[in-house]
């Protein structure tokens, strides 16, 4: 058993997997340092549903009901598809620190519709994929002779 404490954990880069530290094969777990003025991400969803702690501070989240703000303490869920898109910034003047959960699952999608981008993560660095929808082209698309039986 490993234990990591929430509050007190340092990080390396934008978050820290306390998923993978802790040795989970089925939950997806990060915690995110959010200076005054950030975001920990852009408004988005995916297709699992996502789990917020707020740990200490206060946050900011943008949902398509409008805007909330959370405080240290706080739990919220995320449902999955359109309906739980987010956005969780730090609108205060200190610094705030959350948990973000959610079941791990290869392949997962992510929505960015702000900028309309749709991103495939199967869990291979090199197939992740971020594109803009508008690219997307039909499932046929290079593939000559995929409707006769001797191609």
């Amino acid at each position: 058993m490993i234990a990591i404490n929430i509050f007190t954990a340092e990080k390396s880069g934008d978050r820290f997997d306390v998923g993978s530290v802790a040795g989970s094969s089925e939950t997806s777990s990060y915690i995110y340092d959010i200076a005054p003025g950030a975001s920990s991400c852009p408004y988005h969803y995916e297709y699992v549903e996502e789990w917020l702690l707020v740990i200490a501070g206060t946050v900011t989240v943008r949902t398509p009901d409008g805007e909330q703000t959370l405080d240290q303490g706080d739990l919220v869920c995320f449902p999955a598809g359109s309906a739980g898109a987010h956005k969780i910034m730090n609108k205060s003047g200190s610094p705030a620190r959350t948990l973000l959960l959610a079941r791990s699952s290869a392949p997962a999608v992510s929505v960015y519709p702000d900028s309309n981008k749709i991103a495939v993560w199967p869990g291979n660095g090199a197939d992740e994929l971020l594109f803009v929808r508008d690219t997307a082209v039909p499932w046929s698309h290079g593939e000559p002779g995929w409707d006769k039986a001797d191609a």
